[in-house]
């Protein structure tokens, strides 16, 4: 349950009774599969008060301040599944709690964050709703859910209420506790390929696979990224130095103590010179084209106050800069950047100026979501240096006609990928071999990316790790990219999708033990099992904790283990109703009954129907290429049949069961207890030749006995060690 200080338990006399408002109650952050969506969501209990009576067409000018505030709504589908179906819900009349629904959603929008899911229902109390949203954080969902609280109120009440500021508070919260840019594209291409997500962190370390076939990305590093190799590219008078031994072509330089050693190596080499950091990124501290003394000497305590390693001066080589994504050796994509400058008027100050025609582009912005950053000269000081050079400085006017260059790098923003002659593209991966990065931003200058090295101005500048790839996601020009793709094609090749089995179970006590003693089964298959279970948490044999561990938690911490290529997690309906569940696909779900509903009134399920909803989920979570082992015993289990995308295996105490008859009828899976055996029937039983395991004796607990030998099947145990793992047991 999400704190919420802000919105809940507020004192009767405080809620304003005689104003038309909704409290919220209590909220929830569902992380994973739950009742409403695969998607992690918040749930929210709404009190809408007296605004059960007053729908929305029953406000008066409430449908046009609404929309004043937000004309996004006017895209939402609700209801006709058209744009402005939702709309044409609130003219007609709808209640506060969807719209709240909507309002939230749009926030999100505006935000920068796609969600496109809520839905509001009633629940069993009158004027209480549940209402669910999809959000990617929860910080960020409360944010949008306070804020749309606030607006939904400003609306029926016609008050003040400042979106934008809203929006500020909002944004922050996405900048603290949202994924970055980069690595939000990777996880979108990892979601292309139904590779499971697990956030490690509050910021940018996920892990991609479960278990033992995880791998681990934070922002463009990967777990295949070695430390050594990135060292290297931090270093970059070692990394010139390896480049240029295996024949990558490097602007001549030297490292420099000092600013006057700087000097000195400048003459040496040659003017224009560069100054940069030896272990900078993102062109901070990166001075270019310098000549004079004193422009070489300022640099140099620029790129100083960036480094932790001391500074370089290297010869300045002609040409555009360009940027070479390499993932797994291969170009991915290339951007060309470009000089940028601002032409002055004779009026206006050069700050001025730069906030005019260079600020004002809406791909411009403080946060890292944008691809290119704001310019301001006085907290800039490698652009204080080149405008000075030019005998400017912030406030200085600009005669009319007259270019001042602010930037001469960081400013990649042209898509070229499909221009890059083949001998560059060759270069610039061998230069990612040479340091050992498996993705790499390769920081080139030439001529001509279209042409062969042979006869320009080339030279690789630097490598780096971990590189931002924004730049190509959303060029300036050109054609995005979908450079996620490549690097979840390097970490899964082929088919894989990092999943490790995945085992559920629920019922009632005729399940009790299930867990573990499947895990026993699978342990003499070689398999390495994490156990989350009423009896606790096992991993791998030992016991990690000795209380009931049937929780998200639990399930979690078996599934972020590199030890572990199996889980088995018993599922239960107020795990599923109040946290969620901690994987998004089950290879294996089996379900027994639907389990007592003792404690579920505080979730307001009251009704066997509605409890059906809830266990239903196990079912709805089997891949396609899964099993669910249902008992066919039960009558209320029987529906499952028709929710599950895999194959189901129906278990039954009898052999005439006329549900089973028929299911192998159809080609289906069954096992059966009939003269004190227990059968598995069906053409691929047949085909198996898995003949009937007697029993010493009749099991105890005979439904568990068939459920253990049915998941044994659909976990492809050799049928001879079934048998004598069965009748040991019974």
């Amino acid at each position: 349950m999400i704190e919420n200080p802000i919105l809940e338990n507020k004192p009767a006399d405080t809620q304003l009774m005689t104003q038309k408002r909704l409290v919220i109650l209590r909220t929830m952050w569902l992380d994973g599969p739950n009742i409403w969506t695969y998607r992690s969501c918040i749930e929210a209990l709404v009190d809408i008060q007296e605004l059960e009576q007053f729908p929305s067409n029953l406000l008066p000018g409430f449908y046009e301040r609404l929309t004043a505030l937000l004309p996004g709504l006017v895209d939402h589908r609700c209801g006709i599944g058209e744009p402005g179906g939702f709309l044409l819900r609130v003219r007609e009349g709808t209640y506060a709690a969807h719209m709240l629904e909507h309002i939230v959603i749009e926030l999100h929008t505006l935000a920068g964050l796609e969600v496109g899911f809520g839905k509001a229902r009633m629940t069993s109390k009158e004027g209480i709703y549940k209402m669910v949203f999809r959000t990617p954080d929860p910080v960020v969902g409360l944010a949008c859910l306070e804020a749309g609280v606030r607006l939904l109120h400003a609306a029926i009440e016609g008050t003040e209420y400042d979106l934008q500021a809203e929006l500020k508070v909002i944004k922050h919260h996405c900048d603290m506790h949202g994924l970055g840019p980069s690595t939000q594209h990777i996880l979108d291409a990892a979601y292309e390929r139904r590779i499971p997500i697990v956030r490690l962190n509050d910021g940018n370390l996920v892990q991609l696979g479960h278990g033992n076939k995880q791998q681990r990305i934070w922002t463009a590093e990967t777990s295949r990224t070695s430390a050594i190799a990135e060292g290297i590219a931090a270093d970059k008078d070692l990394c010139k130095d390896l480049l240029s031994q295996c024949g990558v072509p490097v602007p001549e330089g030297e490292f420099a103590k000092t600013a006057e050693r700087a000097w000195e190596i400048a003459q040496n080499i040659g003017f224009p010179v560069v100054v940069k950091p030896v272990d900078g990124n993102q062109g901070r501290g990166v001075s270019l084209e310098l000549s004079k003394q004193a422009d070489i000497e300022k640099a140099w305590a620029l790129a100083y106050e960036e480094s932790y390693s001391g500074v370089i001066v290297e010869k300045f080589i002609r040409g555009a800069e360009h940027r070479i994504l390499v993932v797994n050796y291969q170009v991915a994509a290339v951007s060309r950047g470009e000089l940028v400058f601002v032409t002055g008027d004779g009026q206006s100050e050069l700050q001025t100026l730069i906030d005019q025609q260079i600020n004002t582009d809406p791909r411009r912005g403080d946060s890292e979501i944008s691809p290119l950053k704001t310019i301001r000269i006085s907290s800039n000081p490698v652009v204080s240096l080149e405008v000075q050079r030019q005998g400017y400085h912030a406030a200085s006017i600009i005669p009319a006609g007259t270019q001042v260059i602010i930037e001469r790098n960081s400013n990649a923003s042209e898509d070229v990928t499909d221009l890059i002659h083949p001998e560059i593209a060759r270069l610039c991966c061998m230069a990612a071999r040479v340091v050992g990065l498996d993705v790499a931003g390769i920081d080139l200058v030439c001529e001509h990316i279209d042409k062969s090295p042979r006869g320009q101005s080339l030279a690789v500048v630097e490598v780096n790790a971990g590189p931002g790839l924004l730049m190509h996601i959303k060029p300036a020009k050109g054609q995005a990219r979908n450079v996620g793709k490549p690097i979840i094609e390097s970490l899964f090749p082929g088919d894989s999708n990092g999943r490790i089995p995945t085992i559920s179970y629920s019922g009632g006590p005729e399940i009790d033990g299930f867990g573990l003693e499947l895990t026993e089964i699978l342990e003499d298959q070689g398999h390495k099992v994490g156990v989350a279970c009423d009896q606790g948490l096992f991993m791998n044999g030992r016991t990690i904790n000795k209380a009931p561990s049937a929780n998200w938690q639990s399930g979690r911490n078996c599934l972020i283990n590199k030890n572990l290529d199996t889980l088995v997690m018993q599922v239960k309906a107020n795990t599923i109703l109040s946290e969620g569940l901690p994987y998004d696909r089950a290879s294996l779900a089996v379900i027994t009954s639907l389990g007592a509903m003792d404690g579920l009134d505080e979730w307001d399920i009251l009704t066997k129907e509605q409890h059906f909803n809830v266990m239903r989920t196990v079912v709805d979570l089997v891949l396609s290429s899964g099993h669910a082992v249902v008992n066919a015993d039960e009558v209320s289990l029987l529906p499952l049949k028709d929710l599950c995308d895999g194959k189901v295996i129906w278990i039954s105490s009898t052999a005439d069961n006329p549900i089973v008859t028929e299911h192998v009828k159809n080609g289906g899976m069954a096992v059966l207890y009939q003269g004190e055996s227990i059968h598995f029937v069906g053409n691929r039983a047949e085909a198996e030749a898995r003949s009937p395991i007697p029993m010493k004796q009749p099991p105890t607990n005979l439904t568990k006995a068939l459920a253990l030998a049915a998941a044994g099947w659909a976990m492809e145990v050799p049928h001879h060690l079934l048998r004598a793992d069965l009748r040991q047991r019974y």
